[in-house]
């Protein structure tokens, strides 16, 4: 007999992240049993990752549980979890807005969600925010249709585009798309009181202004994940924000259990600024406004999904410090995000009770490889 057991397994490629895509009924039940077994598919804790599927990094260190509807209206149940590297945690306390874009096609692929040519509209309810997002999947031979011309950065080539509607998920995580009920909050932090926007779409956000932490905002990966005062210092304005909002105790809290969510992002005015790793500049007129965004204590190396639906909704929201940093803002509708390695659009419309009636964003996706995750029955014994 065979001293290791199989669970099948998919990896896939959602926009800018990658994710292992489990079903729901291949997992245990028992709560403590099935993190056991995630930890071991991705070969966790380990910084290298070496024994498992994911890549050690946090943006390919993400999990996908897919399973039937379990509500009315939905047509796939959708579980995210952010799996750490160096610890024994899956945090299963918010969403990945481009680990989403990945849902729909697995859901189509695995016949799921049945498939509509040309294009199927999957109803997307997300377990984690109890909130439901919409994918518009381009399909071809009763399958997601992979190629197409869409480019976004931070992946190479090019590929069928997929809509992501996160409208549905305002208020994700409290309930509130302003938690505190205040576009702006003025927190004390270990070097002095600063100002804070939290904004709650998809997923939490809280932003900065990046003269606040002493940055220009236009920094690359080095040079932030090179500043160790710097990563504490967001990280201390996180565990805040954490707080302010329900989902810590306190700060240390924040960082122990809920290390991925809320993200924190510090903002600056539309600038020009060189992308070293891309060899290109990006030009003052190609964005509305940069901004730098952590997540997992380290700079995100392009911009999160479901960050960029957040910070689409604060864009629009007045008097956020998001919306005070872009010109023309209410003749906007389509907001440019500079981010480290390039720019990402967002469509986003917010009425004047703060209510988000849009924040769509288009990403890519690919199935990269299908199969099993092999485990040691002796781990378990």
């Amino acid at each position: 007999m065979s001293d290791q057991f199989r669970i099948p397994c998919v990896i896939m490629r959602g926009g800018t992240s990658k994710g292992i895509y489990l079903k729901a009924n291949d997992l245990p039940s028992d709560p403590a049993l099935r993190d056991k077994v995630i930890l071991n598919i991705f070969g966790s804790p380990d910084k290298r990752q070496i024994d498992g599927l994911a890549g050690a990094d946090p943006l390919t260190s993400k999990l996908a549980i897919i399973g039937p509807p379990s509500v009315p209206g939905a047509d796939v149940d959708y579980t995210f979890a952010q799996v750490s590297i160096t610890d024994s945690v899956v945090d299963f306390n918010g969403n990945c807005g481009n680990i989403s874009s990945g849902v729909g096609p697995f859901a189509i692929d695995e016949s799921i969600v049945r498939a509509v040519e040309p294009e199927t509209r999957a109803a997307i309810w997300n377990t984690n925010t109890q909130k439901m997002l919409y994918a518009i999947v381009p399909v071809e031979n009763g399958k997601a249709k992979v190629t197409g011309d869409t480019e976004i950065a931070g992946v190479p080539g090019t590929a069928a585009a997929i809509q992501m509607d996160f409208s549905g998920t305002a208020g994700a995580a409290t309930g509130k798309v302003l938690p505190t009920g205040n576009p702006v909050d003025v927190i004390q932090t270990s070097r002095g009181p600063i100002e804070v926007s939290i904004v709650d779409c998809a997923n939490p956000v809280v932003f900065t202004r990046a003269e606040s932490v002493g940055m220009k905002g236009t920094e690359s990966q080095e040079e932030i994940d090179g500043n160790p005062e710097l990563l504490a210092y967001l990280e201390e304005i996180r565990g805040i924000g954490a707080t302010m909002i329900g989902m810590a105790k306190d700060p240390a809290d924040a960082t122990k259990n809920s290390p991925a969510f809320p993200m924190v992002a510090f903002i600056t005015e539309a600038q020009d600024y060189y992308y070293p790793a891309g060899k290109k500049q990006i030009k003052k007129d190609e964005v509305d406004f940069v901004s730098r965004l952590m997540f997992m204590q380290v700079l995100h190396k392009t911009y999160a999904g479901t960050a960029t639906a957040c910070t689409g909704a604060a864009a629009k929201i007045k008097g956020t410090l998001v919306n005070q940093v872009i010109e023309n803002i209410d003749q906007k509708e389509i907001i440019r995000i500079g981010h480290p390695a390039g720019v990402i659009p967002v469509a986003a419309q917010v009425d004047e009770n703060n209510t988000v009636k849009k924040a769509a964003l288009i990403r890519t996706a690919r199935r990269l490889m299908e199969g099993y995750a092999l485990l040691e029955k002796a781990r378990f014994e």
